[in-house]
C-alpha cells in the first residue's frame, strides 16, 4: 500500500490503470440449447491455506480448513449430483498436495478444477520471479491430478500483482477469473493489446464468506442469516435471467458447508431452473461459449 499516493506522476499513475483493462464484451447474443441466461458455480477450496497463505500457523485454524475439506466438499458434491450440475473448483496446488485424492473426486464427478496458487498466497506482495515459480508449481501439482492442464486461474483474495495476467496468458490458460470491471465476460488488455485470455468475472456481493465470515484477524463476523443472503444471491440471478446474462457465485467450502447454510446452494438451483431454461456450466465452458460467440 503506497502512504502517499498523491506524489505518483500521472504518467506513473497512466500506466498501472493500463496495465490490465476491460477489453471487448463477450455477451453473446445466445446460449447453449437456446438457453435465456447461464449459471457458473465456483467453490474455492482454500481450505488449510486459507490459514497458513496468510501467515498464520494457528492449529484451530487449520482444522476450520480441513472442514471444508473433509465435510463442505462432499455436501456440495452431493448436492450438485442429485441436481446435475456442474460447477469450477478452484484448487491451491498445497491443498491438492495434501489430499491428491479430493482433486480426483472432482474431477470424477464431472467438475472442472483451476488453479487458484500455490498456498493462496496475495499476489499482489510478490515480485514477478516468484509469482510465476508459484503459480508453475501449483500447475505442476494439478495437471496430473486433473488428467490434463487447468485451463483457468483465480487469484487468492482477487489480489493481483501487474504480472499476474501476463503468467496467466504466458502459461495459455484460456480464462482468468479474479476481477471486477463488467458483470458480462469479456476479453483482458495487457498494456492495451488483447490477450485472448477471457475474464469470467467476479463479484464481493456474489460472494459467500462477504456475509458469512467470522474471522479474528482482521476482525470479521456474519453480517447477516442465511437467508438474507439467498435473497441477495437470488435477485442477482433474477437480474442476469431477465438481462439473458451470467450469473456467477463464489462460495467456500468452510464458509457454505455447514447444515445450516447448504440448503442456499439447493434452493438456487432450483430457483434458477424455476425462472425458465437456464444453461449450468463451468467457467471454462462459459469462457469457451464466449469467445466463440464474440
Amino acid at each position: 500500500m503506497d502512504d502517499a499516493p498523491w506524489t505518483m506522476t500521472e504518467a506513473a499513475a497512466l500506466a498501472l490503470v493500463g496495465r490490465v483493462r476491460a477489453g471487448r464484451r463477450l455477451a453473446p447474443a445466445h446460449w447453449p440449447g437456446g438457453a435465456r441466461a447461464a449459471v457458473a458455480l465456483s467453490f474455492d477450496c482454500d481450505h488449510e491455506t486459507f490459514e497458513l497463505g496468510g501467515g498464520g500457523r494457528a492449529i484451530g485454524r487449520l482444522a476450520w480448513g480441513e472442514f471444508g475439506r473433509r465435510v463442505g466438499v462432499p455436501r456440495i458434491l452431493d448436492v450438485l449430483a442429485r441436481r446435475g450440475v456442474p460447477a469450477s473448483f478452484f484448487m491451491p496446488g498445497l491443498c491438492a498436495r495434501i489430499d491428491p485424492d479430493e482433486t480426483r473426486r472432482i474431477v470424477g464427478a464431472g467438475h472442472e478444477v483451476g488453479l487458484h496458487g500455490w498456498i493462496h498466497e496475495n499476489n499482489s506482495r510478490l515480485d514477478h520471479d516468484t509469482e510465476r515459480e508459484l503459480v508453475l508449481r501449483a500447475h505442476d501439482i494439478l495437471t496430473p491430478l486433473i488428467g490434463a492442464p487447468p485451463v483457468g486461474f483465480r487469484s487468492a483474495n482477487w489480489d493481483l500483482s501487474p504480472h499476474t495476467i501476463a503468467i496467466v496468458a504466458e502459461l495459455g490458460l484460456r480464462y482468468d477469473s479474479s476481477l471486477m470491471a463488467d458483470e458480462a465476460p469479456y476479453e483482458l488488455l495487457l498494456d492495451g493489446a488483447p490477450t485472448g485470455v477471457v475474464e469470467i468475472p467476479v463479484e464481493w456481493l456474489r460472494d459467500d464468506a462477504v456475509y458469512l465470515m467470522f474471522n479474528r484477524n482482521p476482525p470479521t463476523r456474519p453480517l447477516m442469516t442465511p437467508d438474507d443472503v439467498f435473497a441477495i444471491f437470488r435477485r442477482e440471478l433474477g437480474a442476469a435471467f431477465d438481462e439473458g446474462g451470467l450469473f456467477q457465485l463464489v462460495m467456500h467450502p468452510f464458509v457454505i458447508g455447514y447444515r445450516s447454510r447448504i440448503w442456499m446452494l439447493e434452493a438456487l438451483i432450483d430457483h434458477a431452473r424455476s425462472r425458465g431454461d437456464i444453461w449450468f456450466a463451468t467457467h471454462a465452458e462459459v469462457a469457451d461459449w464466449v469467445w466463440a460467440n464474440r
